[in-house]
């Protein structure tokens, strides 16, 4: 069975390509998008370059062709779809995606910074980013109320997890899939069945009715005897490239910059913004920094750009992120940092804390031969307001 090639979209946005798909994963996906009146929630799980991502995104396609939109969960931070290594994202999708393949960089409805690309550091952490992303999700477009319905109808999710199906790993799945309590849960398996999920619904409790339907398909990448085997990918290059392309936007399109050589040269010559050292509140994700190092360690890093709207933030109880930025140079004596970002100035005026994780600049970007020093830049591209906050103290152990 094959899908159908195009879907309901804006008039502006390209048709869907849709590659030949096996029949096995042909029925799950018309199973989830036609099988219930209300629209689903799915979560998708399987080991590590199984095709997960390849399943979320055709999944995503087929539900527009019955949906204006389609929210997506991005809880994999080490090889995301649409947002940053690092992060977990909440996306709302109204076109179909013309190469299933590959993604690019889309601006999030609400995104965590978690500040590295595995949960195992702070697992704790990771699922209260997934739970408050989950929350909001329903909330604003799952569970409507009467007034809400007269303005806009609930929509589907997808729910892509990450490959770590061991382990703690495999623990947080089990939450993940307790809490949400999907409609349906699509485990994609390969032949070497040591490196598989359990079997059957392993996330229930014995006295806990199943309430989700269970899917399991087979990986579509195969070896020479016919067996369902993991799809190589080379993680630290894509992690790299989306990192590339995210700080790609601080320039228009009409630059044209197609090398990290060029890349690497924009971002030098760009002026940053400045922001006053004692502006911001800091906070170390997965270590401990003494108080009076903590402007050094900033320095040639890459950090989130968050902003304080729940009251008291905690290592544990992370702020909404509005997006990264470069901390390309500091000046101890005028209490400056300087940042380079791509998010908008009115954005940009409502940051107040500064998250640093694990996340590191690209190496490309710091290997170019003949490339001027990217720190300390004199020209200044905007002052922010002033906002009397103060550093956060180290985490204690």
């Amino acid at each position: 069975m094959e899908l159908e090639s195009n879907c309901i979209a804006p008039a502006s946005a390209p048709p869907c390509q849709t590659p030949h798909v096996p029949p096995q994963w042909a029925d799950a996906l018309h199973e989830i998008a036609g099988g219930s009146p209300s629209p689903p929630i799915v979560v998708i799980c399987g080991p590590k370059n199984s095709g997960k991502s390849t399943f979320s995104r055709l999944l995503l396609n087929i539900l527009l062709q019955r949906y204006d939109r389609v929210g997506y969960l991005d809880t994999d931070v080490g090889q995301p779809e649409f947002f940053v290594p690092g992060c977990l994202s909440l996306h709302l999708i109204d076109e179909c995606l013309p190469d299933v393949m590959s993604t690019s960089i889309r601006e999030p409805e609400r995104c965590f910074f978690f500040g590295d690309i595995s949960s195992k550091r702070d697992p704790e952490a990771y699922m209260d980013c997934m739970f408050r992303l989950h929350d909001y999700f329903i909330k604003e477009y799952h569970q409507l109320n009467d007034h809400d319905n007269n303005k806009k109808s609930s929509i589907p999710l997808i729910i892509n997890t990450a490959g770590w199906v061991k382990g703690t790993g495999l623990d947080v799945l089990i939450e993940l899939l307790r809490y949400v309590s999907p409609t349906h849960v699509v485990q994609i398996r390969i032949s070497v069945e040591t490196k598989n999920l359990p079997t059957g619904a392993f996330w229930l409790n014995d006295k806990k009715r199943e309430l989700s339907k269970l899917i399991e398909v087979d990986a579509v990448f195969t070896d020479s005897y016919n067996q369902s085997v993991l799809m190589g990918k080379n993680a630290s290059r894509l992690r790299e490239s989306r990192l590339l392309d995210y700080f790609k936007q601080c320039f228009s399109s009409s630059l044209n910059i197609k090398t990290n050589k060029e890349l690497a040269y924009a971002l030098a010559s760009l002026p940053p913004y400045q922001v006053h050292f004692s502006e911001v509140k800091v906070m170390h994700l997965h270590c401990q920094v003494p108080k009076h190092e903590v402007i050094y360690s900033l320095n040639a890093t890459i950090v989130g750009l968050a902003f304080n709207s729940f009251g008291p933030t905690t290592i544990e109880c992370r702020p909404w992120c509005a997006g990264l930025g470069i901390v390309r140079g500091i000046d101890v004596k005028k209490d400056l940092l300087y940042v380079l970002t791509p998010i908008s100035l009115s954005k940009l005026e409502k940051v107040d804390i500064l998250l640093q994780g694990f996340i590191q600049i690209p190496t490309v970007l710091l290997q170019v031969r003949g490339c001027r020093s990217p720190y300390m830049a004199a020209n200044v591209l905007h002052k922010l307001p002033y906002k009397k906050l103060k550093i956060s103290p180290p985490k204690r152990s």
